[in-house]
């Protein structure tokens, strides 16, 4: 019988597995490079679903259903990747999983990137599909939105317009790793550089720069939610790495919205990496971040959404 990896090892073999990637760009590798790269190093369909790449709003989406969930039910899923990289490829196996614990269908918005298309393209695009989802006839109390990373501050932002434009709010949103302070000013930016294997500040800022262009406030609501009225928003869930360098911004946004009168449940996982969600089949602490997901979500879907 072979032994399970003690913890450590298991995260060790996963950051080294993504150093390998990274190792191989270089200042000149295309963005499509860098893409496919992306895709490859995160795909996975071993988990059963029936899914569909179409359009929803003129965005280009993909609905994913895993085996017997309730389609009346969505989640609107917001992939990371730095505004640059990232897909419904990459992230279709966390799609998959999310709609198995939550009993819901996930739809992956592949918004546009970066460098083709900086702020707000991507925040245009997410309000196109939420809008396509009302207008088809979803209730918002049977609507959620998730995101990681820099899909994260989509979601987050995308919350803020919702309210703002006096839509159909959804049940509730998910936030993974989310990058909330395009400014960083997150004490853990510092605090934290030892121990992210991953990011640092240095690469966020540049990277937030290319997104945001010149003349644009990194500190703004539109892109930095973190620094929004958080006044009426439905309830949500943040899962952050203790470790990571953007785990400040997570806990900000909670101690926030819980001051502004909503619902925030903080969940802080040592020993993981940024987005370790993505990682179930080799980490069974991405395996029980997802069921907590699926919990959140089932307890937040609205009546009325029979199948």
């Amino acid at each position: 019988m072979v032994a399970t990896p003690e913890p450590q090892a298991r995260v060790d073999a996963v950051v080294e597995r993504v150093r390998q990637v990274y190792g191989k760009w270089r200042r000149n590798t295309s963005a499509e490079q860098m893409r496919a790269d992306w895709d490859e190093l995160f795909w996975n369909d071993s988990q059963p679903c029936d899914f569909e790449d179409t359009e929803l709003g003129s965005v280009p989406v993909r609905v994913i259903a895993a085996p017997g969930v309730n389609t009346q039910r969505a989640c609107l899923y917001f992939h990371g990747g730095g505004y640059k990289m990232g897909s419904v490829v990459s992230h279709h196996d966390l799609m998959v999983r999310i709609s198995a614990a939550a009993d819901c269908q996930v739809v992956g918005v592949n918004y546009r990137l970066n460098p083709e298309h900086r702020f707000p393209a991507p925040l245009e695009d997410g309000m196109a599909v939420y809008r396509a989802l009302l207008a088809a006839g979803h209730a918002g109390q049977n609507l959620a939105l998730a995101g990681d990373s820099a899909g994260g501050g989509i979601a987050a932002s995308l919350l803020l317009s919702i309210r703002d434009q006096t839509l159909p709010q959804p049940c509730g949103a998910v936030l993974l790793s989310a990058w909330l302070d395009m400014s960083l000013s997150g004490d853990s930016y510092a605090s934290c550089a030892k121990s992210d294997p991953i990011h640092q500040k240095f690469m966020l800022q540049a990277i937030a720069g290319q997104y945001l262009g010149e003349g644009v406030d990194p500190a703004q609501p539109g892109v930095s939610p973190l620094f929004g009225d958080l006044q009426n928003l439905p309830p949500v869930l943040l899962q952050v790495a203790e470790g990571e360098v953007g785990r400040d911004d997570s806990v900000a946004f909670a101690e926030k919205l819980q001051a502004s009168g909503g619902q925030a449940e903080l969940s802080v996982w040592s020993d993981m990496i940024h987005v370790f969600q993505q990682f179930a089949d080799d980490l069974p602490e991405a395996r029980q971040a997802i069921a907590q997901i699926g919990e959140f979500l089932q307890a937040q879907w609205g009546p009325g959404a029979a199948q």
